[in-house]
């Protein structure tokens, strides 16, 4: 159930705008200080989990590890994401206390 709470919550930020995807955009979002959390799919290349945990850890932003590809697109409205940043802080906080 927590699960379909977060897919929600995704869908939230998407439609609200303040979700960006795809790993060009997640990763800009992260240098100019704009992502409150980024999502990273379970089935991402080790070169995209490389990059966002060095990323997150030197910018300081959370970073969870949820969904495969597939799922992680349906929930924002995609065919298949590898990452997504959120960037409002409140649906931020609301996903980080839902894990």
């Amino acid at each position: 159930m927590t699960e379909e709470k977060i897919k929600g919550l995704l869908g939230i930020a998407k439609k609200s705008g303040n979700l960006v995807s795809g790993e060009s955009m997640t990763k800009q979002a992260v240098q100019q200080g704009n992502a409150y959390l980024v999502i990273v799919a379970t089935d991402a290349s080790a070169n995209t989990v490389k990059l966002f945990n060095d990323k997150c850890n030197f910018y300081n932003v959370p970073l969870i590890t949820a969904f495969e590809k597939t799922a992680l697109g349906k929930a924002i409205g995609c065919e298949q994401r590898s990452s997504a940043a959120v960037t409002d802080k409140g649906i931020a906080e609301a996903i980080i206390k839902k894990i």
